[in-house]
């Protein structure tokens, strides 16, 4: 195996010290992301009421409860209605209270009222 074609294996003390700590670091970063949204995401790609991964990780810097958002997209998924995160994070941040407003959501589309 040549140098020349691997040059980051020719790195040693300092150096390697440091890309080995960046590369750590990086790594802690997305297990942590990966543990703390994975499961969301999921459950959320299986109910057909897909949320993307920046997303989730967007509204947890926004304050925003994850869990009841994508809860409330799958519910309002699974009635057939086409509500976005968006909408359901913009009611939740104005005060709203997002279950409720799912279920009468819901409970309007069922009893065909417009």
């Amino acid at each position: 195996m040549s140098t020349d074609l691997l040059p980051f294996l020719a790195l040693s003390g300092a150096p390697a010290f440091i890309v080995f700590a960046v590369v750590a670091i990086f790594a802690v970063v997305v297990l942590f992301v990966l543990f703390r949204f994975l499961g969301v995401w999921i459950r959320a790609r299986v109910s057909n009421a897909p949320v993307g991964m920046l997303t989730l990780i967007a509204m947890s810097l926004r304050k925003v409860p994850v869990t009841l958002i994508v809860d409330g997209r799958i519910t309002a998924s699974k009635a057939g209605l086409e509500i976005t995160t968006d909408q359901l994070e913009a009611h939740y941040l104005a005060g709203g209270a997002v279950n409720h407003v799912v279920l009468a959501l819901v409970a309007a589309d069922k009893a065909n009222l417009d």
